[in-house]
């Protein structure tokens, strides 16, 4: 897919913190090749940063836009205004997006979650804030991280913290977690962590992250059910791409990262075009420390 660049526009001066960094943007975009008259699926939209580049890219680029969180798709709806028509807003998570018959000439998934969501306290995605144990980055499902820590059983609970979230200490957790929830349920984020941080090992506590984050990790992967609709996006991806149409996911974690490599390098539809994921440079990961995990990988179209 040659992309024609010739009428590249400059990205709009921002007088206004979005309040996100969008990850490995000029790789991406670069990656996927926009070309002029090209219609592009940005799956997670976010605040639009990705989408704004890809605009940029040329004039006669257009964007399908999708995100399952209301404030993130207003926030887009906002900074992308200057593109008018030429963006589409879709309120769904790329598991239940049906395209009909459109084709994409590129897709690309920024998994996981923003730094809007992470920020917001009344989310619930971080300990570094105190606020209710929410999690949903879609507030029409119904169960949140509360519902889970409070009334699933220990095994399951267990099995859900070694398996989405790593956790070598995961029956400990869990252990600890039914214990206290029986004379108080958690209710709030700060609740969750201090009751991890008590019931592991001093040498764990004042470790190198905190010891719930990757408790955090799986909570929010369960309730949002994230590597199912990862999977989902994944196989039907190909099918809504055009010809040496291009797909780029970026994963944060390596449950996301090896689901991807895998299924990309399995596709009878795709061609893997990175042999190695691509990753933020030095100048990136010093404005953006949460860009250090990230990973690029694209694919194209047979």
């Amino acid at each position: 897919m040659n992309g024609s660049r010739s009428g590249a526009e400059a990205l709009p001066a921002e007088s206004i913190d979005w309040g996100h960094l969008s990850v490995l943007r000029d790789e991406c975009v670069a990656g996927l090749q926009p070309r002029s008259g090209g219609c592009y699926l940005d799956a997670t939209l976010g605040a639009g940063g990705h989408t704004a580049a890809l605009l940029a890219a040329d004039p006669e680029v257009r964007v399908v836009g999708l995100d399952c969180d209301d404030r993130a798709l207003a926030i887009a709806r906002e900074r992308l205004a200057p593109w008018g028509d030429r963006v589409t807003f879709v309120r769904s998570n790329f598991a239940q997006f049906n395209p009909g018959d459109q084709q994409f000439d590129g897709i690309l998934a920024d998994l996981g979650v923003s730094s809007m969501q992470f920020d917001q306290p009344d989310r619930g995605f971080s300990f570094r804030h105190d606020g209710p144990l929410d999690m949903r980055m879609d507030d029409r499902l119904t169960e949140s991280a509360a519902d889970v820590v409070n009334h699933w059983q220990e095994v399951p609970l267990a099995n859900a913290i070694y398996t989405y979230g790593e956790e070598r200490l995961s029956r400990r957790i869990a252990r600890a977690i039914v214990e206290q929830r029986q004379t108080q349920p958690f209710q709030t984020t700060l609740e969750l962590a201090n009751a991890i941080a008590r019931c592991v090992p001093g040498k764990y506590r004042h470790g190198r992250i905190h010891p719930a984050t990757r408790t955090f990790q799986a909570l929010r992967i369960v309730v949002n059910q994230e590597l199912a609709v990862l999977e989902t996006l994944l196989d039907r991806a190909p099918n809504w791409l055009a010809p040496q149409g291009r797909l780029a996911v970026i994963s944060f974690h390596s449950l996301e990262d090896r689901i991807v490599k895998h299924r990309l390098r399995e596709s009878t539809q795709l061609k893997v075009i990175t042999k190695k994921p691509i990753c933020p440079n030095d100048a990136e990961m010093g404005q953006n420390s949460r860009s250090r995990s990230a990973k690029l990988r694209i694919a194209e179209r047979i």
